[in-house]
C-alpha cells in the first residue's frame, strides 16, 4: 500500500516543552480560584509541587523559538488534572486553569500559528485520573454509577486512595492513580475518538500518543487515525513506542513514534565511557553499552531499514525527554559528547526535536529532575546554544539533510563517515569521537563524493575539523558537515 504522512513534518523542527517548567507569567493567578502556592522557580522539581509555568508564557517566548529554528511544538498534556505533569485527565475538554484555561490555549495556538509554528497536544487516550467525571461517579455511586462500564471493576469496594487495600479496578501499571479505559465498550471508545477530533477541529497540528501499546482493542488506533485524517489529512500522529514499532507503523495507524531507537546508540556512540550508567535506568531507552563507529552504523542501518523510508522521514527523532534523564547529564555534562550527539541528530532522517533547554545545557538527571524550570539567560550555555542555532539553520538550509537518502560512507575506530544525497545535492557529515587526531584520505569519503566534478566546502566544523581537498584532518572529538 502507498504510505502517506504528513509532508511538514519532514521538514520541521520540534520543541518540546512540559508546561509547568517553561515558562510563567501571572496573569491567571488573578483569579481567587487559582491563588495557589508556587515553589520558586529556581528551585529543584518536586513529584507534586507545581512551578507556575503557563501557557501565556509559551506564547511570550514564540520569538526565542523563531530566532531558534524553531517550527513546531509538542507539548506534554495542557488538560485539567491534579499534578504537574497532566498525566491525570480530569477534563479533556478544559485547558487546566493553572495553564491559563482555554483562553490562554487559544491564544497560544493563534500566536504560534501566525508565526509558522504547527501545535502537537499530548493525548492521554489509555487512562486517566481519579477526578475524571465517570470515574469519580463510580466512587461516589457505586454499582449504581451510570458509567460503571466504563472501566474494569473487579470487586468491591473500590480503594482509589487506600494503598493497604486492593484497588478493585484495572489501572495503568497497577498505579491506582491512573484507572484505565475499557476501550472495547463502544461509548468510551467514541467519547475518546470526539475527543481526538474536537482538538484538531480548534486547530491543533497532530496528536502525541501516550502509551498507545497499551490499548489492545482491534482498530481502536486504525479508526483514530482515519477521523483524525478526515478533518485534517496533514495532521500528525506520533506515538510514544520505545521499542520496534512496525506494527504501527503499516501506514493505517501512526506517521511516527518518538524515537528512542535513535536516541539511545547516539548518546552510546557520542558519549561513549562518559555515559552515566546510573542515568539510563529504562532498558528500552539505552540497551547499548558505549559503541564503536562499527557498532553504532551497524545500528543505525538497521534502523534505517526498520521501517518505510516514508515513515522514517516522520519520526520524532530526541535525545532528551520528560521522561529520561537529560543528554547533558546523561554524559557527564562533556560538552562536545552534547554537540556530536546534536550533529547526528539534526543529520538524520525525521524530524528532530529539542526538549526544552537541552540548547542552553540544561541538566536534569532522572525523574523528576529531568524536568527542570528553563534557567535565565544568565545561566545559559551561549556557545551551546550557537552550535543548536547553526544546526538548525543547516537543516533547514539543505532539503538533502531532510528527505535525502543516508549512506554510511566509513565507520571504522571512532570515526564515522555519511552522507545525506537528494538528486545531485549532498551532505557529507564526519565525526571523530575519540581522543586522537585522526587524518583521512580523500577515499574514506567515497568514490563518488571526491570525483564529482565540483570541489567539497565545508558548511559547519566543530573543534577544528578541516578538508583540504586531499585529506580530512578530524581533531580530538571534533566533526565536519561538507558539500558540493
Amino acid at each position: 500500500m502507498a504510505f502517506q504522512t504528513p509532508d511538514w513534518v519532514k521538514h520541521a523542527v520540534f520543541y518540546q516543552i512540559f508546561p509547568d517548567r517553561f515558562a510563567r507569567t501571572h496573569r491567571h493567578l488573578d483569579n481567587p480560584a487559582m491563588a495557589v502556592t508556587l515553589e520558586p522557580w529556581e528551585t529543584p522539581p518536586t513529584p507534586f509541587g507545581y512551578k507556575g509555568g503557563d501557557l501565556w508564557g509559551i506564547a511570550e517566548k514564540l520569538d526565542y523559538l523563531v530566532d531558534l529554528g524553531v517550527t513546531a511544538i509538542y507539548m506534554t498534556p495542557i488538560f485539567q488534572a491534579a499534578c504537574n505533569h497532566r498525566y491525570h485527565t480530569h477534563d479533556y475538554y478544559q485547558v487546566d486553569p493553572l495553564l491559563g484555561g482555554n483562553e490562554a490555549f487559544s491564544a497560544l495556538l493563534e500566536a504560534a500559528h501566525a508565526k509558522d509554528i504547527k501545535v502537537v497536544l499530548d493525548g492521554v487516550f489509555n487512562h486517566c485520573g481519579r477526578g475524571f467525571f465517570f470515574f469519580n461517579d463510580i466512587l461516589e455511586n457505586g454499582p449504581s454509577s451510570p458509567w460503571l462500564e466504563w472501566f474494569e471493576v473487579e470487586g468491591w469496594p473500590l480503594s482509589a486512595y487506600d494503598g493497604s487495600r486492593p484497588a478493585n479496578y484495572r489501572s495503568w501499571v497497577d498505579n491506582r492513580a491512573l484507572p484505565a479505559f475499557k476501550h472495547d465498550h463502544p461509548a468510551v471508545r467514541e467519547y475518546l475518538m470526539r475527543v481526538g477530533e474536537y482538538w484538531v477541529r480548534q486547530g491543533i497540528d497532530g496528536w502525541r500518543l501516550d502509551v498507545p501499546y497499551e490499548v489492545k482493542t482491534e482498530g481502536f488506533w486504525q479508526e483514530f487515525r482515519d477521523r483524525i485524517k478526515a478533518i485534517n489529512p496533514e495532521a500528525y500522529i506520533v506515538g510514544e513506542v520505545w521499542t520496534d514499532a512496525t506494527q504501527w507503523l503499516d501506514g493505517t495507524q501512526f506517521d511516527g513514534v518518538m524515537n528512542y531507537l535513535f536516541a539511545a546508540p547516539t548518546i552510546a556512540f557520542a558519549g561513549g565511557d562518559r555515559v552515566r550508567m546510573d542515568q539510563v535506568e529504562i532498558p528500552p531507552y539505552y540497551p547499548y553499552p558505549a559503541l564503536d563507529a562499527a557498532g553504532y552504523a551497524d545500528k543505525i542501518e538497521h534502523l534505517i531499514q526498520l521501517y518505510p523510508w516514508e515513515i522514517a522521514l516522520t519520526q520524532l527523532n530526541l535525545l532528551s525527554s520528560h521522561d529520561v534523564a537529560r543528554l547533558y547529564s546523561v554524559v557527564g555534562e562533556d560538552q562536545a559528547s552534547v554537540v556530536l550527539a546534536t550533529l547526528l541528530l539534526f543529520t538524520f532522517p525525521g524530524a528532530p526535536s529539542i526538549y526544552y533547554g537541552d540548547e542552553v545545557g540544561l541538566p536534569g538527571e532522572l525523574d523528576p529532575d529531568c524536568r527542570r524550570t528553563f534557567p535565565p539567560e544568565s545561566e545559559w550555555h551561549q556557545d551551546l546554544l550557537k552550535i543548536h542555532r547553526d544546526l538548525i539553520a543547516l537543516r533547514h538550509r539543505y532539503p538533502a539533510l531532510r528527505t535525502g537518502t543516508y549512506e554510511v560512507l566509513h565507520a571504522e575506530g571512532d570515526v564515522y563517515i555519511f552522507r545525506r544525497l537528494l538528486g545531485q545535492a549532498q551532505v557529507v557529515v564526519a565525526l571523530n569521537v575519540g581522543v586522537e587526531p585522526v587524518a583521512l584520505g580523500a577515499l574514506a569519503l567515497g568514490q563518488q563524493v571526491v570525483a564529482a566534478e565540483a570541489p567539497l566546502s565545508s558548511v559547519f566544523t566543530y573543534r577544528g575539523a578541516t578538508w583540504d581537498g586531499e585529506k580530512l584532518h578530524l581533531p580530538s572529538r571534533a566533526a565536519i558537515a561538507l558539500t558540493i
